[in-house]
């Protein structure tokens, strides 16, 4: 996702090692949270199909460049035809019978309810339990729908997070995310460049003071890297935790207007993603920023671009 606002290994008979080693963890686990662990993320969450979707906020940039609204449904329409799965949507609080009318939209065309994207405000004591709130009272109508992860971003505020304002986010994240586990909808914490600034600061706080089972990773690859960590040291830290992917691409730094080579080495991630048996809910999200050479139509670049997620993600 962009800041606009408008996302184990593999499993082997345990021996005598793995029992006394996973016994040790479940201790510390215990220790460091006294509510107790709830389980394996990737076991919480195993790959069991492929599905390939696009993030509507690449199609919103194409629809202002082209000073024309942007049409939901020739979306879904092109989208289908290009053989994807999924349009993932921005989660509609206000109204939340919404995002049921659009899953019954992607499902007239053949395609699914799979994720969703929001914002959240949750560092701030006085906001998040309303946050969270208005959250849950949404996935509940989308788990009936079918939606499966909901990707969100904690509102940036235009400065580093204070401690105090970090350990509070993080505890909102727990909340949020087992409330979404209770009604069968998977979270998926997303990161844009404020939370990489500092060494990545935030963007680890969220991971290493929250549980696994709780609170997943919607790895957006780019983003990521463009915080400054490459893509297999994200893995092999928190890959465990990926419940859902963005994929974005960029030359010479500066956004590619389809999925292609370039900056970050996708071939690599796949062999990772593949070698370790992560989920595989492939987001599309193409964007737009100056510099970007625009060559070729949304529906041209959208085409191109599953072709790309098929031939390297074997997807």
């Amino acid at each position: 996702m962009n800041t606009v606002p408008v996302g184990c290994g593999a499993r082997r008979a345990l021996n005598r090692r793995d029992f006394v080693c996973l016994a040790g963890l479940a201790a510390a686990g215990a220790a460091l949270f006294p509510g107790g662990q709830e389980g394996n993320a990737a076991e919480v969450d195993k790959p069991k199909e492929t599905l390939v979707g696009s993030n509507i906020y690449g199609w919103t940039q194409y629809a202002a460049r082209d000073k024309k609204p942007l049409e939901i449904g020739e979306v879904i329409a092109a989208l289908a035809d290009a053989g994807y799965d999924y349009l993932e949507n921005f989660m509609n609080l206000d109204r939340p019978e919404e995002n049921a009318r659009f899953a019954d939209r992607l499902r007239a065309k053949g395609l699914r309810p799979v994720s969703l994207y929001t914002g959240a405000r949750l560092h701030e004591p006085g906001k998040s339990d309303d946050a969270i709130r208005r959250i849950l009272a949404a996935a509940a109508v989308c788990q009936k729908a079918g939606f499966e992860v909901l990707s969100c971003n904690p509102d940036p505020i235009g400065r580093s997070k204070t401690d105090e304002e970090l350990k509070h986010q993080a505890a909102a994240l727990e909340k949020l995310g087992g409330g979404l586990k209770d009604l069968g909808i998977r979270l998926g914490i997303h990161h844009h460049l404020p939370e990489m600034a500092d060494q990545a600061r935030e963007f680890h706080y969220n991971f290493r003071n929250t549980r696994a089972e709780r609170v997943g990773f919607c790895y957006d690859v780019h983003w990521v890297w463009k915080g400054g960590i490459q893509p297999l040291d994200a893995l092999r830290e928190y890959g465990q935790r990926v419940v859902s992917w963005h994929l974005r691409q960029s030359r010479d730094g500066v956004w590619w207007e389809d999925l292609d080579t370039g900056d970050v080495d996708y071939a690599a991630v796949a062999a990772y993603a593949r070698e370790h048996r992560l989920p595989r809910r492939f987001t599309v999200e193409l964007a737009l920023e100056p510099g970007t050479q625009i060559t070729r139509s949304a529906v041209e670049n959208h085409r191109r671009s599953r072709e790309f997620v098929r031939r390297v993600f074997e997807a």
